[in-house]
């Protein structure tokens, strides 16, 4: 069956996920490519339900292990209604956030076990990211334009060192697997954030043989 690919984008608060999943969007579209655009949590109608709940200010109390396993009950049917349908047709998924953000939230942030997650992610989440960028940025940068946007969500609402481990996690994640890892410095100026993604991408999909 016709395969399409998997691409992911992580980072941690304020990244800029929104503005450069829209220019690879754009960038997959004019290659000719089918694209589905999703984002976790969320991208189904229970997954919304279940990003409510996660995200919710008023869910403080909420242990590491509820948290976790939520995460995955929305990728799970994330993966089942959408991503894995639209690569079995062929089509190409971008998706903001993936199993890497448990490893990064879950397991650097709330401190549960790498290979906790690791089992849930191989049974629920079945399928893996083929390209991931990750927009790196410093949490201080990152919380700033956080705060910039509104309202805090419950996660945004955690301190520094919480994000401090997060972005730890990301960048040991994107050593151990740099061959699917692209680590791109969300600090530079957007026009060059988007530019070194678009030659990233623009080389994978080369490499995948799609039409130029």
């Amino acid at each position: 069956m016709k395969s399409g690919k998997l691409i992911t984008l992580e980072g941690g608060e304020g990244a800029g996920k929104s503005t450069v999943l829209d220019a690879l969007r754009d960038l997959l579209v004019a290659r000719d490519i089918d694209v589905v655009v999703t984002r976790e949590p969320g991208g189904t109608d229970i997954g919304e339900a279940i990003r409510g709940i996660l995200l919710d200010p008023a869910m403080r109390n909420m242990c590491a292990e509820t948290e976790l396993l939520l995460m995955f009950a929305s990728r799970a049917q994330l993966v089942r209604e959408v991503i894995r349908p639209a690569l079995q047709r062929g089509s190409w998924v971008l998706s903001d956030r993936f199993t890497d953000a448990s490893f990064a939230y879950q397991g650097g942030g709330r401190g549960q076990p790498a290979a906790r997650i690791a089992q849930l992610e191989q049974w629920a989440a079945v399928v893996k990211p083929d390209l991931t960028l990750l927009l790196d940025l410093p949490v201080a940068e990152g919380m700033r334009r956080a705060g910039d946007r509104g309202d805090a969500d419950r996660i945004e609402l955690e301190q520094a060192a919480f994000f401090e481990r997060v972005r730890k996690a990301y960048r040991q994640r994107a050593i151990a697997e740099s061959a699917r890892f692209r680590l791109i410095d969300a600090g530079q100026p957007l026009g060059d954030v988007l530019a070194q993604v678009r030659e990233c991408v623009a080389r994978f999909i080369d490499d995948a043989g799609k039409p130029a």
